[in-house]
């Protein structure tokens, strides 16, 4: 069964209602044909939607919560032993190496076993247990991607369903693991009801009132993201109408975010998702997991046969050049203009 999550939104200001927003929701059980026609349409319309009954067992999901928010409660000097994040380990407001900035702390880490148990270590008082979940919880959630992608193929009538996720699934990929902790966020002299700290409202500037910026706007470069958070709001993306609408939080499911190299490998078919995450009023911290699916760094990035055509609108390129791209810029900024083909017809 494929549904969507009615939200209603208000514009704020004049109180005009507007069209209410679906979240995409796709059934992992469902047939196979239906699904990979409603991620292919998810993927063309927003760039974005949530997966249910996706398979990754729940006792994997909060094993992994637990291990993260253990780290996160402990204090500022023993979390700092395992920082500053370059781009690995724990860091703190700063992100990424050119002045942007959240409110927020986090872990990133390589997405492989060794790297992660090497790691362990500066994480957890029990290093061998923190590597175990660890692991467990990339390797289901990497299958869960893998999967999507197949799917994907599938619904581009791709006859290789493989050609997305074998860039992942190879040994030598370049995925990361990203948990992010937003601490509490109260306004001063709060007097906004309980509904609205459900985050059921949005707003249409860059800088929304009673909130404050958690992760800055910006465009994930890898293939797919597959987000997991707590109950908490904050989650916003920008839709093709040039409104930022808040994600309602599932922490039973998974969100999909298409990445920058995914819109490349589908010739712009697929944009990827602009999004940001807003403190809203809360009493509680918001704590999302993050797996960035990305291939090996001499991975070429190039739309297959069936997708590409005269009209090609990126030159093929190495996921490791693009990486230094990426790494080189703001988070705001549009890294694939710089791959660009500017002699398409």
């Amino acid at each position: 069964m494929v549904v969507a999550t009615p939200s209603p939104l208000i514009r704020r200001g004049n109180k005009k209602k507007t069209a209410a927003f679906g979240v995409p929701t796709i059934d992992l059980s469902d047939d196979k044909s239906i699904a990979s026609e409603m991620i292919v349409k998810a993927c063309e319309d927003y760039g974005f939607f949530k997966v249910i009954n996706h398979g990754v067992p729940k006792k994997v999901i909060a094993r992994m919560e637990r291990e993260a928010a253990d780290f996160f409660s402990r204090p500022v000097s023993e979390k700092g032993r395992a920082g500053p994040a370059a781009p690995f380990g724990y860091g703190s407001k700063n992100i990424g190496f050119n002045g942007d900035k959240g409110d927020l702390e986090y872990i990133l880490l390589e997405a492989n076993t060794l790297s992660l148990s090497q790691r362990a270590k500066n994480f957890s008082n029990d290093p061998s247990t923190f590597s175990s979940v660890t692991n467990d919880y990339v390797s289901a959630v990497r299958k869960l991607s893998c999967d999507i992608l197949e799917l994907v193929a599938e619904g581009l009538w791709i006859e290789d369903n493989s050609i997305f996720s074998k860039l992942i699934s190879n040994s030598h990929n370049d995925s990361c693991f990203r948990v992010n902790h937003y601490p509490p966020f109260i306004t001063p002299n709060n007097d906004d009801n309980q509904d609205e700290l459900n985050n059921n409202h949005w707003d249409l500037s860059p800088n929304p009132s009673k909130s404050r910026v958690g992760f800055g706007e910006h465009t994930d470069p890898q293939i797919l993201t597959v987000l997991r958070s707590n109950d908490v709001s904050g989650l916003q993306i920008y839709t093709h109408d040039g409104f930022w609408i808040p994600v309602p939080p599932d922490p039973n499911e998974f969100f999909v975010f298409v990445g920058d190299s995914f819109q490349a490998l589908t010739n712009g078919r697929f944009t990827s998702v602009r999004h940001r995450v807003v403190s809203i009023n809360s009493w509680k911290s918001r704590m999302s997991m993050m797996y960035f699916a990305a291939p090996a760094l001499d991975a070429w990035i190039s739309a297959p046969p069936q997708i590409n055509n005269i009209n090609n609108i990126y030159k093929p390129f190495k996921w490791g050049d693009f990486k230094q791209i990426v790494y080189s810029l703001r988070l705001a900024d549009s890294r694939l203009d710089y791959f660009k083909n500017h002699t398409q017809s």
